[in-house]
């Protein structure tokens, strides 16, 4: 059956959850900032500013909100974090009971230190909170619109949601779970941005492998246990919305956390890595957020806590790991327990 969507931000993901769609034989208005953008995207069928490949027909862009909003049942949400406190109250003028939400975005305020679903619901009044959804999962935009199979996990406090949200993306290239942990999949997916960058600091040091597979698990480790604090449930850190991400995105080389750790790590300050980003790099807001978080609860986030004076109080990054090793002398599990 042909569905109506709107899909709210033509970045790269964006884009690629559109094909995804389109692909399902849904009928795709994807909203832009510009209206040059939105008309790039229709005349020439691309979007090559962010991602590789044609668009399939059912896609059409717009930079009218009220246009890409009004009488869709299904919205689904891709603006950078930091960008989203704005939109949300002009949405709920859009949106009502009937209307499912799903947001694909990873992030944490580090202002208010809320989560992007408690953003959403805050200023969306109109949205019942068992009809929001989010999807994340190990899921590189340019391997999803290139038709590369990918599996993710769509989570809500409702299951049903969940399950509409499902059928609405599942295809023979996008394998979709389901879950109700919405904390665990929200956290799973905003810090695992902080370890990437990490893991690019370290590679851009040339520690080799060792260290970055124990800065992975380790910060897993933190992850967790900041996870768990907040409600969120220890097996979705297992699942795809935490070590699924964590890998793909400490590892590859479409990762821009890890291209802009890699950066610092060979020297460069954070400006000037990330200017040579075309893309919001979410790990360096994330990361301040989880460290005042960590702050605010006293959780145990070393490596967090390191990434955040890197980051944010110009500490030498090989200072950094080295502060790391000499901590005291530990029990592997003793604060997951």
């Amino acid at each position: 059956m042909t569905i109506e969507v709107a899909v709210v931000g033509a970045g790269s993901w964006g884009t690629a959850l559109s094909f995804v769609l389109a692909d399902n034989q849904h009928k795709v208005t994807l909203w832009t900032r510009t209206e040059k953008h939105a008309s790039e995207i229709n005349t020439n069928k691309h979007n090559n500013k962010y991602i590789a490949g044609v668009l399939p027909s059912n896609i059409y862009a717009t930079s009218n909100l009220q246009e890409a909003l009004a009488g869709k049942k299904y919205i689904v949400l891709v603006t950078p974090s930091h960008s989203l406190e704005k939109l949300v109250p002009i949405i709920n003028n859009y949106i009502n009971q009937d209307t499912i939400i799903i947001h694909a975005i990873k992030g944490i305020d580090p202002n208010s230190l809320l989560r992007i679903s408690e953003i959403i619901l805050d200023g969306m009044s109109n949205l019942h909170p068992d009809r929001l959804a989010v999807l994340s999962g190990p899921s590189h935009a340019e391997e999803v619109a290139l038709r590369k199979p990918t599996t993710v996990v769509i989570s809500s406090l409702n299951i049903k949601t969940a399950e509409f949200a499902q059928d609405l993306f599942i295809n023979n290239n996008f394998r979709v779970y389901t879950n109700s942990d919405v904390v665990g999949t929200e956290l799973g997916g905003a810090l695992k941005n902080i370890i990437a960058l990490g893991a690019g600091i370290s590679d851009g040091l040339g520690f080799g492998d060792n260290a970055k597979a124990a800065l992975m698990t380790r910060g897993l480790a933190e992850i967790t246990r900041l996870g768990i604090y907040l409600g969120a449930e220890a097996s979705t850190f297992s699942g795809l919305a935490g070590i699924g991400d964590l890998i793909v995105t400490c590892t590859s080389i479409h990762s821009r956390n890890y291209k802009a750790g890699k950066l610092i790590g060979e020297g460069q300050t954070l400006d000037e890595a990330l200017s040579h980003m075309n893309m919001v790099v979410e790990g360096v807001r994330t990361t301040k957020a989880a460290y005042l978080l960590s702050q605010r609860h006293n959780i145990s986030m070393p490596i967090t806590h390191k990434l955040y004076q890197v980051l944010f109080e110009n500490k030498n990054a090989k200072e950094a790991v080295e502060e790391l090793m000499a901590r005291v002398k530990k029990e592997e599990f003793e604060d997951l327990s």
